[in-house]
């Protein structure tokens, strides 16, 4: 299992889990789609900025957020 944070870039992965003790992230990342079962893409990386492809929409989001979302 990696995090988002680790894997290649242009590549879908289904989201596993999401690991966080932070409710208000947890819930964010849900309003972003971002759930379990749920097919996302990290389209590039710049800097500690991941932009993200989740249900034919980008989002960007820190290395923190990232790091949470286990597929």
């Amino acid at each position: 299992m990696k995090n988002l944070s680790e894997v290649e870039v242009d590549m879908e992965y289904t989201i596993k889990s999401i690991e966080t003790d932070d409710e208000e992230m947890k819930s964010f990342l849900f309003t972003l789609g971002c759930y379990e079962g749920q097919k996302v893409t990290v389209i590039s990386v710049l800097a500690e900025n991941y932009v993200i492809s989740v249900k034919d929409a980008r989002y960007s989001i820190d290395s923190e957020l990232a790091e949470a979302i286990i597929v």
